[in-house]
């Protein structure tokens, strides 16, 4: 076999590893076909004689491109972005596909991900590569231009970033997820406020993403009382809500006339709502795929 044929037998065998690796660094399943794509690009007309471990040579490849797109997304936001909800991984109700499992292999929930996007990129990649997909600090060192030593102090900061940002742990019991999800719509679908309240931890937080079509609506509520009145002034119980696995955990697609208008993804963490993450933006909406739809 050539070494060409070779080598691209190698990266379609990663390929599905590859965009989770992507994805986790920037949140984002367009922009992570195009950095497996770039990758290919580069790994392509490389010389590989001297690889011992391929897998592991094209993981950091994509990573150093993934590195310079989060820098160029970063040098170019002039403004604060708005709330920014990262894509979901959508799966079916029953359960996840198998190439869905690779991307949530680490169970990195909506709340996770959210976290990741406040890094800094370098402390990102040593974050995702070192205690998500397990490359030794002296594989990283060299994509993030830093010594090993370096580069486990990156690591070792995202880590008490992450823990700082008190990521709850979703409960084990899915089936017990998704009553604590029905019981939030019953609440709200007949306005009681009580039994709303009831089902959302204290310190519950929303995070709305509207994209631009919706500006105006995104933003972060936080606590029990707030989040419960403004659920009960926007609860429409004609509009079907269908149940999916948003990241592996339960989350509704509402739907009207056939089309998206509103994903909603829970985090439940001791039979209580912890997070909810929802996004309106028709754009993004049009561009996930939701398997209720299809």
């Amino acid at each position: 076999m050539a070494e060409s044929d070779w080598l691209a037998e190698c990266f379609e065998h990663d390929r599905t590893r590859l965009r989770a690796v992507a994805y986790r660094m920037l949140g984002s399943f367009a922009e992570a076909e195009d950095a497996v794509q770039e990758a290919w690009l580069r790994a392509s007309k490389a010389d590989v004689s001297g690889v011992d471990n391929v897998g592991a040579w094209l993981t950091t490849i994509v990573a150093r491109v993934c590195l310079n797109m989060l820098r160029s997304r970063r040098a170019r936001r002039e403004e604060p972005m708005g709330v920014h909800v990262p894509d979901p991984v959508i799966s079916d109700a029953a359960g996840p596909s198998p190439e869905d499992e690779v991307l949530l292999a680490d169970a990195v929930g909506m709340a996770l991900q959210v976290v990741l996007e406040t890094l800094a990129p370098a402390e990102r990649l040593a974050f995702v590569l070192h205690d998500m997909f397990g490359l030794s600090f002296d594989e990283i060192a060299p994509v993030v231009a830093r010594s090993p030593a370096t580069a486990r102090q990156l690591a070792s900061r995202a880590r008490r970033r992450v823990r700082g940002a008190d990521v709850r742990t979703p409960d084990a019991d899915m089936a017990g997820q998704r009553e604590v999800v029905e019981a939030f719509f019953a609440a709200a679908h007949r306005g009681d406020l009580g039994a709303l309240v009831a089902v959302l931890d204290p310190d519950v937080v929303v995070r709305t993403d509207g994209g631009k079509e919706f500006a105006g609506l995104s933003g972060v509520r936080r606590g029990a009382a707030e989040v419960a009145r403004q659920t009960l002034a926007i609860a429409n119980p004609a509009v079907p809500k269908l149940p999916v696995l948003v990241n592996g955990a339960p989350g509704v697609v509402a739907v009207l006339d056939g089309q998206a208008y509103g994903l909603l993804a829970f985090t439940i963490s001791g039979g209580k709502v912890v997070e909810l993450h929802a996004i309106i933006d028709p754009e993004r909406l049009g561009r996930l795929n939701l398997p209720v739809l299809n």
